[in-house]
């Protein structure tokens, strides 16, 4: 398990979760696709050092914030999930954007549908999940990219010449 894995486990989540997701974005497009190439491309995604970079930072505003440890307002933002902070969206864009406007179109759907993993995370309770939520979906929005980005089926319709 690597670092960042770790850091995504003692959360709640795991590759597993988030390849589920993958899986069930990019399964109506590839017949052929299995769990494993999902579990493959969220590893893929989270080797890139700018996602672990942004992970980072929004497990830790959450670790902080479970621990009362940030200055007000921000700590009653983050305690009572304003609706008008969108700063875990737009960190949370910073993954789904290495892989192009498939991420951020997946992303969309997966911040308001909230499937799987993204959907406990988003739940009130003890902990608090500010971002990794909005993380959690943008992982798995860019890890579909990816898919969608090297399935040759995705990319059979070319625009025809300029005259």
């Amino acid at each position: 398990m690597t670092g960042i894995e770790s850091w995504l486990a003692r959360r709640g989540v795991t590759v597993e979760d988030v390849a589920e997701i993958v899986f069930s974005l990019q399964r109506p497009y590839n017949a052929d696709l299995n769990i494993v190439e999902c579990e493959e491309s969220v590893r893929a995604v989270l080797e890139k050092r700018e996602v672990q970079y942004v992970l980072y930072t929004g497990i830790a505003m959450d670790e902080l914030a479970e621990r009362r440890l940030l200055p007000q307002p921000l700590q009653a933002i983050m305690e009572k999930d304003e609706s008008l902070y969108g700063v875990d969206e737009t960190l949370a864009l910073g993954i789904t954007n290495v892989y192009g406007m498939i991420g951020l179109t997946s992303f969309g759907y997966l911040d308001k549908v909230k499937p799987g993993i993204i959907r406990q995370l988003n739940l009130k309770g003890e902990k608090i999940h500010v971002f990794l939520d909005d993380l959690v979906a943008g992982l798995a929005a860019a890890a579909s990219a990816r898919i969608a980005h090297g399935d040759p089926k995705a990319n059979q319709y070319h625009l025809p010449d300029s005259p």
